[in-house]
């Protein structure tokens, strides 16, 4: 057998067009999200803090950036699930995308030449903060529409190989987008910018190119019943339960990656081209990784798999944070951007950082698809964004203000030794995941 055959063999949901078209959105507006999130992070970190006089910016306002994401993310996922679970989810889809178009605009605005001799700094922030908040509220619509939405694309039985694409079509964007942003940095703000919504404007159109989809939640009911009745689900549902609060907890302790431009200005000094190279790595990692998982499906216990690929981010997460102790002199050059051998250290631990997370990533989504009725995708996909999506931005927010009270690199060891730690704790209190099994080819009620 030929080993294209055996490939389509094996991932049978690629055989459906409007799911391929789903995963060209998946790619274009991640992205231009992670592209856009590195973009802005360095320019608040370099060019609105940066001190000339130590050499550094402040890390505080990273952390910062990360709360005023994870506020409207959190606030907003208690309503969307609802809204995304009677309306048509390719609908909220495009206009989540449209939101985005607008918002990137704003952004352009705000790093334009010239600007700076109109507002200060401190004002600039606070407009970056607002836009970051408008953002956040986006993606608590965004992330149920489109795990509801791919629920629809294809059978019950291929949700397992479903979520695989989805999620590496997801970490492809992440590769490209902070990759992208930090070489088109160095043309400017703007231009990176503007790159931005243009590949905004590529997912809009793919999206347009899918059919609306039957709403499969008929019965209007009051929001707060329909809230209720998403939590009571997940909290009632234990394996659904003991794998978010897994997840959330370890990304909350392992938001290292939310310090990465104290690492690339102050710490490795590799600049914006070493920046946007370990902003791509965890997703390099994550993309081999789910490639792997495309010929070698999860499933031989997954549950211990998951725990021990989650004890192994928290390792490579305190190796990173020393990083530096391997040495930042130059041992290869490529025009103005310098390999040391503490960057060659700190990208090879992000990298196996994402391999590890991408076996997570798949778990999880495979437990939620398998397990979730079709009426409360969007409500359980909601929650889903509350527990995890959200702790992204919580794990940046505490980076930074541990990295503030305690310096960078023992707060980026700190978060590590927690990660190891939430392992030890859930392999005792939730003794379902060592025995956990995923089937494609029944709904569980």
């Amino acid at each position: 057998m030929r080993p294209a055959t055996a490939f389509l063999l094996k991932n049978k949901s690629l055989h459906y067009p409007l799911f391929r078209n789903f995963l060209l959105v998946r790619v274009a507006i991640i992205m231009a999200l992670n592209m856009q999130s590195a973009i802005i992070s360095y320019f608040v970190y370099y060019k609105l803090t940066f001190n000339e006089v130590t050499h550094s910016g402040d890390p505080l306002v990273l952390g910062i950036l990360g709360l005023c994401e994870v506020i409207p993310a959190v606030g907003f996922s208690l309503f969307s699930g609802h809204f995304v679970d009677i309306k048509e989810k390719k609908t909220m889809m495009s206009s989540c995308i449209i939101g985005y178009i607008m918002l990137t605009s704003f952004f352009v605005f705000l790093v334009w030449p010239g600007l700076g001799n109109h507002l200060a700094s401190k004002q600039i922030i606070w407009l970056v903060y607002a836009g970051i908040f408008i953002g956040g509220a986006l993606r608590a619509f965004l992330g149920p529409s489109s795990f509801a939405l791919q629920g629809m694309l294809v059978p019950r039985e291929l949700y397992p190989n479903s979520t695989t694409w989805s999620s590496t079509s997801w970490q492809i964007g992440a590769v490209l987008g902070p990759l992208f942003g930090g070489f088109m940095i160095l043309s400017g703000y703007k231009s990176a910018l503007l790159t931005v919504g243009i590949i905004e404007v590529i997912s809009l159109i793919a999206i347009m190119r899918i059919p609306k989809q039957p709403i499969m939640k008929k019965v209007k009911e009051p929001i707060a019943k329909s809230l209720g009745e998403g939590l009571r689900f997940v909290f009632k549902t234990q394996v659904i339960l003991a794998v978010l609060s897994l997840d959330m907890f370890a990304v909350l302790f392992g938001g290292a990656v939310a310090l990465l431009p104290v690492y690339a200005i102050d710490i490795l000094n590799v600049g914006e081209i070493g920046f946007g190279w370990m902003r791509a790595a965890p997703g390099i990692g994550s993309v081999l990784c789910l490639l792997l998982l495309s010929f070698l499906p999860l499933n031989k216990q997954p549950g211990l798999k998951l725990m021990l690929c989650i004890a192994g981010f928290g390792i490579t997460t305190i190796i990173f944070g020393y990083c530096g102790s391997f040495g930042t002199d130059k041992i290869f050059s490529l025009g103005d951007f310098g390999m040391s051998w503490g960057f060659i250290i700190a990208f090879l631990m992000l990298l196996l950082g994402g391999m590890f997370d991408a076996v997570s990533v798949v778990i999880r989504g495979t437990v939620l698809q398998l397990n979730t009725p079709d009426s409360m995708r969007g409500r359980v996909a909601a929650v889903n964004t509350m527990f995890i999506s959200s702790s992204n931005e919580l794990g940046a927010m505490e980076s930074g203000v541990t990295a503030r009270w305690m310096g960078t690199i023992p707060a980026v060891v700190f978060g590590g030794c927690m990660t190891i730690v939430v392992v030890g704790v859930t392999f005792f209190a939730a003794p379902l995941l060592r025995t956990l099994k995923l089937h494609g080819d029944k709904k569980e009620e």
